[in-house]
């Protein structure tokens, strides 16, 4: 990992008071839990529309392919934008890299409320989706250079976010959508307005780096061939990943409080395995075989929830979040420490390649389903969930030697510590 990252995030907000010493995940600067607090919001935009995606498709007298395209059109942005956020944030700074985010997200949420048309709709979540890009990345920066703790904590941090806003979004949707699909968005800009406040208020100026990241520079990044590895089973993993989140709720079919629930859960499920398993099994079997092993298993059960019956794919449905938590940790860790880039530069290469995926499978899902079965787009997501496995395996010798160093920093960080008590 670069040793300079600090130059990049910048460390701890003057005047916080935390004891440094103590490193543990709980003990972390205001400027972290302000950070941290708009990330749940920002985690949750992804999947606020999964309860409401068929009163979507009612209210706006739209098909099941053109309301997913509510996710293809907000990750293929996304994915683009993962160029722009490093070039950004190193000529304004990390700050308003994240104020800029999320000022966009509440625009353009609240415009999505607004919209006559899908066509509006599938625009404005693109819109979104910059603003989502901007802050998100950023934000990981901001909490690796800024935690207490090190880089484990950070990263344990970061996904208990992601977890945790995985988890509220559906709920949050369901419960505002039962009265109109129109509201969640509305919600969701009120609760960024109030994570722009927080930001203004807790997290001061980071310093700029002293050299700015250029706009090819995460492509440039890609060429190491560890964290090309890595991006590249990361994109099949992400395919799975968002043909469960974007594709199952049409094939469910229920209210949106049932499927608020359902994912409710899926989404507790993912935040508990990212926090609390992913380390240990990490630190008792190494990254690698549980990654491999994950993967093989997300396939089984996506397999099975597209055969099964409604109330097996209920339960697969919630069982694949435990997979989706260990495998976002593993995956996250490797990212950052595979190759001596940068941590947002190379975050920034690792997300570019993989949101583009995330983008890819919301539009081939219902597609594939409308060529052949309902059956058959999980039978993809299963193959590429193995496939993101197998490059694990061929690759494995270029990314041990790193993992291996990874893990051995991480065991003397304070952070494993207390999950490993």
């Amino acid at each position: 990992m670069n040793s300079g990252t600090a130059e990049h995030t910048g460390g701890p907000a003057e005047g916080d008071t935390f004891d440094a010493g103590a490193g543990g995940l709980l003990r972390q600067p205001k400027a972290v839990w302000a950070t941290a607090g708009a990330s749940v919001v920002a985690f949750m935009g992804i999947g606020l529309v999964d309860p409401i995606l068929p009163s979507i498709a009612k209210g706006l007298d739209a098909t099941a392919g053109q309301v997913s395209l509510l996710f293809t059109s907000y990750f293929l942005i996304t994915a683009v934008a993962m160029l722009v956020t490093g070039f950004v944030s190193s000529r304004i700074g990390g700050r308003r890299t994240l104020l800029l985010g999320l000022a966009l997200v509440v625009v353009f949420a609240g415009l999505s409320g607004t919209s006559g048309s899908v066509g509006e709709l599938v625009g404005f979540r693109a819109g979104w989706g910059l603003g989502n890009a901007l802050f998100v990345s950023t934000a990981l920066a901001v909490i690796v250079g800024a935690a207490a703790g090190g880089s484990a904590a950070a990263i344990l941090l970061y996904e208990s976010a992601l977890g945790l806003g995985m988890a509220c979004g559906p709920l949050l949707g369901a419960l505002l959508g039962d009265a109109s699909w129109r509201y969640p968005f509305f919600g969701t800009a009120v609760l960024m307005a109030i994570g722009f406040l927080c930001i203004t208020a807790f997290l001061k100026e980071q310093p700029k780096p002293a050299r700015k990241t250029g706009l090819l520079d995460p492509i440039k990044a890609l060429g190491h061939g560890g964290l090309a590895s890595v991006a590249a089973s990361a994109f099949f993993y992400n395919y799975t990943f968002f043909t469960v989140l974007a594709f199952t709720p049409f094939v469910l079919n229920m209210s949106p409080y049932r499927s608020g629930a359902v994912f409710f859960a899926w989404g507790l499920l993912l935040a508990v395995f990212s926090v609390l398993v992913a380390p240990r099994l990490q630190a008792r079997f190494r990254s690698l075989k549980v990654l491999g092993g994950s993967l093989v298993l997300l396939a089984a059960d996506v397999l099975v929830l597209g055969y099964g019956s409604h109330t097996t794919a209920v339960v697969c449905t919630i069982l694949s979040g435990a997979f989706i938590g260990v495998n976002n940790t593993v995956y996250t860790e490797l990212a950052l420490g595979v190759s001596d880039a940068p941590r947002p530069v190379a975050s920034a290469g690792y997300n570019f390649v993989r949101w583009f995926a995330a983008a890819a499978a919301p539009f081939f899902a219902p597609r594939i389903e409308g060529w052949t079965d309902i059956h058959i787009p999980f039978v993809v997501a299963a193959v590429t969930a193995v496939l993101g496995a197998v490059v694990v395996l061929v690759r494995r010798k270029s990314l041990t030697h790193e993992a291996e160093e990874l893990e051995t920093r991480h065991a003397t960080e304070d952070s494993v510590a207390v999950f490993a008590n």
